[in-house]
């Protein structure tokens, strides 16, 4: 679990952790008041997603949903994002076939990222310190509740890439706001800011940027307090209701997204975002 370091924490992963040394921990992770906040560490690049950073946040989230200590999650990044999404800058694997493997890392870490929040048998919060982009925006749809600070916004750019919305990310904002407005904020890549977030159902809470650290705190704390096998009983019964097909859902987006590794428009949209352009997709 190189990368991984619990600080000030009681949960049972932290005698692992802390035994690895490492000059620098992409997820960070400390237990107050029953809450265990998560935060992604990667300010520098806004907090944008490596497979290592998903496999840490992966290993912490596992930990917190399987410690009885632990009675609700907070998420959050550091800086000025959320998380702006997959870092680009890291290769992709290939297939056999010579083409970028757009699906492994779905099935592999992202995926059972958002299982093991849905499934956790305790509150996880998301909070929203900035833009929370692509994968970030997954992350944060994939929680019980989210708080946002003022500045904020939610966007699910796929569209730019010439790619499709990932790790559950279209199907859960459907779930909360209905396919009309999921299926514009997916198809035009449009930021969705945090009062507007608010005002459609997708957040829960939206606080001056210099108060949510506090108040996203306070709130855990208070689910954190509550009656933790009842909230798990409520999230379970609620999901189901919901999010009956989140499984079937996760694989469905790693077999559609690999579709698009063959395309000229994704190629093009790779190349648009490294060039710093508007892509110019043909279609095909």
């Amino acid at each position: 679990m190189i990368g991984l370091s619990l600080t000030r924490c009681e949960c049972t992963v932290c005698p692992v952790a802390m035994s690895v040394e490492s000059s620098h921990t992409d997820v960070l992770a400390e237990l107050t008041a029953g809450v265990c906040r998560i935060q992604l560490n990667r300010p520098e690049a806004l907090n944008a997603w490596t497979p290592q950073m998903g496999r840490d946040l992966l290993a912490a989230l596992r930990s917190a949903s399987e410690d009885p200590t632990v009675r609700a999650v907070l998420i959050t990044g550091a800086g000025r994002a959320f998380s702006s999404g997959a870092d680009l800058k890291v290769p992709r694997e290939m297939t056999d076939e010579g083409l970028p493997d757009l699906s492994i890392r779905l099935r592999e870490i992202y995926n059972p990222i958002v299982l093991t929040i849905a499934r956790a048998p305790k509150p996880v919060v998301a909070a929203l310190n900035g833009p929370a982009a692509g994968l970030g925006a997954a992350l944060a749809l994939a929680c019980d509740l989210i708080l946002a600070a003022e500045s904020s916004y939610l966007m699910l750019p796929f569209v730019k890439l010439g790619l499709i919305p990932d790790a559950g990310s279209a199907y859960l904002l459907a779930t909360r706001i209905g396919y009309g407005r999921a299926v514009q904020l997916a198809m035009l890549g449009e930021r969705l800011p945090a009062q507007r977030a608010l005002d459609w159902g997708v957040v829960n809470e939206v606080h001056p940027d210099d108060e949510l650290a506090a108040a996203a705190q306070s709130f855990t704390e208070r689910l954190a307090a509550g009656p933790t096998v009842a909230l798990a009983s409520m999230k379970q019964a609620l999901r189901t209701g919901t999010q009956r097909d989140l499984e079937q859902q996760l694989k469905l987006d790693a077999t559609l997204q690999q579709v698009q590794a063959g395309t000229a428009d994704y190629a093009e949209g790779v190349n648009a975002f490294k060039e710093k352009r508007p892509p110019e997709f043909t279609g095909s």
